[in-house]
């Protein structure tokens, strides 16, 4: 009966993505099936690191991502744990081999969004960025190459830079509840307070450089993740079009959205350029 067990953990990493996000859940369906669970199972986890230091305001945050990191090493030893999104994501790290290493650089920064407000020195923006986002697209990776090693490390780089990509157009895109909400400043020699076209312009020309090298990576990866993957990066580069075109005082004010009927349109063209062989 552990497997009826393990399947209900496996089902509770998929509601969990597909009710925080809508976008990577479409981007999931476009994988082969017999890697969109293992998918699930990563964001399942990194969904509930991120929401305990983001979002569970007046509870006691530092307690709860320690409690949350030891019950998952007691899951590894174990083989199993209660807390479903746990025992479905060590499932995951077993099966794939990925590295504690990437596991600990994750945790490590959802911990400084705990005591660090300010990412003054582009050494500390590009180590958060490392452990918040470029370890995720690492894990990802590690299950699309199913154990290949050498698949793996050709791919490495692409993959950190479609995950700094990603996470760059969120930091954007989150500038206001970043600041005014959490009081935080992601990106160095930026003043939010005085933010113009300048520094707007400046952020979208680095996103713009990763998306470019990270392109040439997707377009090597194994059938089975190809499809999915790419869709995510056409959803993700739309709404940074989007928040190009956006005034950058609105940019601070409110939060940018891509409409449910753009995303549809944005996934069906990418469907025919994938299947006309055009990537």
């Amino acid at each position: 009966m552990k497997q009826l067990f393990d399947d209900v953990s496996f089902k509770c990493s998929e509601l969990v993505t597909k009710s925080y996000s809508t976008s990577f859940s479409w981007a999931v369906k476009m994988l082969a099936p017999s890697i969109r669970e293992d998918i699930y199972n990563i964001y399942g986890f990194v969904r509930f690191a991120d929401e305990i230091v983001d979002s569970f305001h007046g509870y006691d945050k530092e307690s709860l991502i320690t409690d949350f990191e030891n019950e998952y090493y007691k899951a590894q030893k174990l083989g199993i744990s209660l807390n479903p999104i746990l025992n479905s994501f060590q499932h995951t790290v077993k099966k794939n081999k990925i590295e504690d290493d990437l596991v600990q650089s994750f945790l490590k920064s959802m911990k400084m969004d705990l005591v660090k407000t300010d990412y003054n020195h582009v050494k500390d923006y590009n180590d958060y960025i490392y452990g918040s986002a470029d370890v995720v697209g690492l894990m990802c990776l590690k299950v699309f190459v199913k154990g290949n090693g050498k698949k793996y490390d050709e791919l490495k780089p692409e993959a950190m830079r479609l995950g700094s990509a990603f996470q760059k157009v969120n930091f954007l895109r989150d500038l206001k509840d970043d600041n005014l909400m959490l009081n935080r400043n992601y990106f160095p020699g930026v003043n939010l307070n005085s933010f113009d076209e300048n520094a707007k312009n400046r952020i979208i020309k680095e996103i713009e450089e990763d998306f470019k090298v990270a392109l040439q990576g997707i377009k090597k990866l194994p059938l089975e993740a190809k499809f999915g993957v790419y869709t995510a990066y056409v959803y993700y580069k739309k709404l940074l079009k989007k928040l190009e075109k956006t005034p950058c005082h609105k940019i601070g004010t409110e939060r940018i959205r891509v409409s449910n009927y753009a995303k549809a349109r944005l996934f069906a063209n990418s469907f025919v350029t994938y299947k006309l062989n055009m990537l």
